[in-house]
């Protein structure tokens, strides 16, 4: 009777003492709910995020890239879906480099890449060598910091504008210092026409990009153990043998991401020469930004101006593809 009695309810397996039944049905369902929520979650905070990146970027790059498709000119801007199509005519003109719209294209493009490449250069060299040079702490490094950090945290119109000022012929402090007072330029040059032109801009824009270099790279200094530039004092490493053995290697997964979000940065700048010079900039200095703009809300072709628009897009997936192999490569086999 004792194993009858024990083992004889229905064929049940014992149950511990105080365990709780299992949950069947809604309570079961109800019970394995909050066990799912964690999971959920993350997604759901991700959401506010993911409608935003469609709506800001990615319904209007696909807008953009079905209008290059498009005769979308001035007259068809009322009714702008009612625009014929155009096939790949928009891109043969783009691409017809004999052509006046397709040789100022190509012009704009090594303006834009020659902007650029100096850009970085700049910005990262000046950024790099404030970040060092304020590595060690000294009295008055958290005021030198942040005064390093203000054209960087300026609203960009309000600092391009006062270089807009400052670069005036007759009435800028840029002449009045270097004609006036330090003698060195015999007459008044115009630096927001002609050749000067190509020079003001790369000048504004290191001005504006090199405190985001110095930020970086002065985080990245933070992950250097201080005991690596100790034990190559003690080896008797002068600063340049420290710099070029220690700091730029162990700076390298920084430098990736830095280089690589200066080049976009300085090569997508439309404020900037907008602010700097209006809606037509200079020859010099028509960065294909501008070549954009006016083919699109000057020239009123819009359909010529998206397919302009998609080769940008197109020629800066290339390039960042390109690097964060190279890049991702040359990390595997440091």
């Amino acid at each position: 009777m004792g194993e009858g009695g024990a083992g004889g309810a229905g064929g049940e397996a014992p149950r511990l003492a105080g365990a709780a039944p299992p949950a069947t049905g809604a309570a079961g369902r109800r019970a394995a709910s909050p066990a799912r929520w964690p999971r959920v979650f993350p997604y759901v905070l991700l959401l506010p995020a993911l409608v935003a990146e469609l709506a800001v970027h990615i319904v209007p790059m696909l807008v953009g890239a079905w209008m290059s498709f498009l005769q979308l000119t001035q007259r068809f801007i009322r009714n702008w879906l009612r625009a014929p199509p155009a096939g790949l005519s928009n891109y043969r003109t783009a691409f017809d480099f004999g052509s006046p719209i397709g040789g100022e294209l190509l012009r704009s493009f090594f303006i834009t890449v020659a902007v650029s490449v100096l850009v970085v250069s700049g910005s990262w060299l000046l950024g790099t060598a404030a970040a060092v040079a304020l590595q060690k702490p000294f009295r008055g490094r958290a005021a030198l910091r942040t005064l390093f950090l203000v054209p960087f945290a300026m609203p960009i119109f309000t600092g391009v504008i006062t270089w807009s000022f400052m670069l005036q012929r007759d009435t800028g402090i840029v002449n009045t210092v270097l004609v006036d007072q330090l003698r060195l330029l015999d007459e008044r040059p115009f630096w927001l026409l002609g050749e000067n032109s190509f020079l003001s801009l790369v000048v504004v824009a290191i001005w504006r990009t090199w405190p985001f270099a110095f930020l970086t790279v002065t985080a990245g200094l933070q992950a250097i153990p201080a005991d690596l530039y100790e034990a190559a004092s003690v080896d008797g490493a002068g600063p340049w043998t420290r710099f070029r053995s220690i700091t730029l290697p162990m700076l390298r997964p920084v430098n990736q991401v830095l280089l690589l979000v200066l080049f976009l940065w300085s090569f997508n700048d439309f404020t900037t020469p907008y602010t700097l010079f209006g809606r037509a900039a200079p020859p010099e200095a028509d960065v294909i930004a501008i070549h954009v703009y006016q083919a699109s809300f000057i020239t009123w072709n819009f359909g010529l101006g998206s397919a302009m628009s998609m080769l940008l897009v197109a020629f800066l997936l290339v390039v960042t593809t390109g690097y964060l192999l190279v890049t991702g490569r040359g990390a595997r086999h440091a």
